[in-house]
């Protein structure tokens, strides 16, 4: 499978789903509400394979996700698994993550990967970060994170002499050498991971199913609390008056750098672009609204803007109870955001952006794993009376679906359909 070959009855499905979504994320009223949730290792699960194939058999993955949607076609938007590569993450002995399938691992074969809270930065070390991001992340950061590649520790460049090779001493001594051979056989691992990604989309689209993401970044603040400091560490850092300058600088300078490295989206050649932000540490508790606002919603806000003047979707995906946090995100031009929602008041969040922005989420996945058919239907009818009115809707779970009972995906779906039309 994978063929993406496109009669003309799947062209006119495309069509027809691309225009649905466009429609609600306009703030428009389209035939009925899209159905796009995120059906995650729901789908190998019940279709004969497992979330260790994302890593070790992205063919079979990829197939899996192709049955799912000819048992399922009512979605949307392609419901296609991120695929890692086992063998790059065993190369590089990546210590952020624990993965399905990996030899000796306690994750389940079902499960998603499993993150390890670790911070790869010291609080003194801001300076360093900010002075030279790429020098800490050679020197500092990948050893620490990936703990088989130390050669690039002796990656530098000091003042002297540039007439001749020597000058270059940093990339062929023999610990670097080593390092950089490595890092050539992790990037091939990636690349079967990364083409097959690509197979399957295009499989997809030949099905007439658009994919909702084309590219994918983080919060700025985000980036720092998740891969550099942790959530103890990024707490620390924000209630120390001496080290607040420091993160101030380094989100903002991350929101910069996030925006550069989006701009291939400006020339990408395809009906519908859209990149995927999922929010981990702004959520209700987790910091003051002055805080929020300065170093979490400003510096997200930077690069949501950018993306809207070439042209793509944010798809703001909050993780957490966001109550406290709605009125932060009314500020955003109109009918140009996508906001997923786990855990708020969704009657409360429709009359907030009513007229702003398309939303989505809420629908329990604990529900659909452990509750009753007849719960998934009064929850799914009670999501489309309170938020299709109007327009600016579109269907999703809470968050990543990795178990259900067939039963209840069906009774969703049932329920769907008899009242998702307007």
């Amino acid at each position: 499978m994978g063929d993406n070959h496109m009669d003309g009855g799947n062209f006119a499905a495309l069509g027809q789903r691309l225009g649905r979504i466009k429609t609600a994320i306009a703030l428009g009223i389209p035939d009925r509400v899209p159905v796009t949730p995120f059906f995650d290792g729901v789908i190998t699960r019940l279709t004969g394979g497992s979330y260790a194939d994302h890593f070790y058999d992205q063919q079979k993955a990829g197939n899996c996700a192709i049955a799912f949607v000819q048992k399922y076609p009512n979605v949307d938007a392609a419901s296609l698994p991120q695929f890692f590569s086992g063998p790059a993450n065993e190369l590089a002995g990546t210590r952020i993550i624990d993965w399905p399938g990996r030899p000796g691992t306690s994750v389940d074969k079902y499960s998603t990967h499993q993150i390890h809270e670790i911070a790869f930065m010291e609080q003194e070390e801001y300076p360093e970060l900010l002075s030279d991001y790429t020098g800490f992340m050679l020197r500092k950061y990948i050893p620490r994170a990936f703990p088989n590649i130390q050669g690039t520790q002796n990656i530098f460049f000091a003042e002297g002499s540039y007439m001749e090779p020597t000058a270059m001493s940093g990339l062929y001594n023999p610990k670097t050498l080593e390092a950089l051979d490595l890092i050539r056989k992790i990037g091939e691992e990636q690349n079967k991971a990364f083409g097959a990604t690509m197979q399957f989309t295009g499989a997809m689209i030949g099905l007439g199913y658009p994919t909702m993401i084309t590219g994918a970044s983080e919060a700025p603040y985000d980036i720092l609390g998740d891969y550099f400091r942790g959530t103890v560490g990024i707490f620390e850092d924000i209630t120390d008056e001496d080290i607040i300058p420091y993160v101030q600088e380094t989100v903002n300078r991350f929101a910069d750098m996030q925006i550069a490295r989006l701009q291939y989206l400006r020339y990408l050649d395809i009906p519908f672009k859209c990149v995927f932000f999922p929010l981990h540490k702004g959520m209700d508790g987790f910091m003051n609204d002055k805080q929020y606002e300065e170093l979490y919603w400003k510096p997200l806000k930077k690069i949501i803007l950018a993306l809207i003047d070439m042209d793509v979707l944010p798809w703001i995906y909050t993780e957490g109870p966001y109550d406290t946090r709605i009125d932060f995100l009314t500020d955003v031009p109109k009918g140009k955001v996508l906001y997923h929602f786990e855990k708020v008041d969704m009657k409360r969040a429709k009359e907030k952006l009513s007229g702003i922005a398309c939303i989505s989420g809420n629908l329990s996945i604990s529900r659909m794993e452990f509750g009753t058919r007849q719960q998934i239907i009064d929850d799914t009818k009670y999501l489309l009376d309170t938020c299709a009115p109007g327009g600016g809707y579109m269907f999703d779970f809470d968050g990543c679906l990795e178990n259900a009972k067939e039963e209840n995906i069906d009774a969703m779906f049932e329920t769907l359909e008899k009242y998702g039309k307007y």
